[in-house]
């Protein structure tokens, strides 16, 4: 592991988490701007991840804020689209409560030494809510396509996705913490 805690890929996650209150203030009134600062984060999000991979720059301050940066993005766009209505509450609460119980599972783990890495269910659910929450920002029709729509039938995948990653992720952790 690197010993440099600031390098490029903490950079991004720390931009993003820079990001997120300016999201939260502008999103609410002008949802397709929040789209934009929702989409420049999820690329922090995606390069971050990769670039601390592909140039071993992995920190454990990395470690621990990027789920945190993810988490608080991905809290923050469900909590806006139930208040701009454009997401059912009992989908935000799932999701949402998903989040808190695998975040305090993941820090548990670590804290003794375990590092569960995330399935591929669990990053297809990042992507699919990331696409979804953009969509359901933009919530026009493109080309005849009502990005709206497609973004309601993403967001209903990634909650059962969600779920089943989490419990998934619960197995692992209860095997790995024996």
């Amino acid at each position: 592991m690197n010993t440099k805690t600031l390098n490029l890929p903490t950079s991004l996650t720390i931009l993003r988490i820079i990001i997120i209150p300016v999201f939260i203030m502008e999103a609410p009134t002008n949802p397709q701007f929040g789209a934009f600062l929702f989409f420049i984060a999820s690329v922090t999000d995606f390069l971050d991840g990769y670039l601390a991979r592909k140039f071993k720059q992995i920190t454990n301050l990395g470690i621990i804020l990027d789920p945190i940066a993810d988490k608080l993005l991905v809290i923050s766009a469900l909590i806006i689209l139930v208040d701009i209505a454009r997401v059912p509450a009992w989908i935000a609460i799932v999701i949402i409560l998903r989040e808190f119980i695998i975040t305090v599972l993941r820090f548990y783990a670590l804290s003794r030494g375990v590092v569960i890495p995330a399935e591929k269910a669990g990053k297809a659910k990042t992507v699919l809510q990331m696409i979804s929450i953009l969509l359901l920002l933009i919530a026009e029709e493109i080309y005849g396509v009502d990005l709206y729509d497609v973004g309601v039938v993403l967001i209903y995948i990634a909650t059962f996705i969600s779920v089943t990653s989490g419990i998934q992720y619960i197995v692992h952790f209860w095997r790995h913490i024996k």
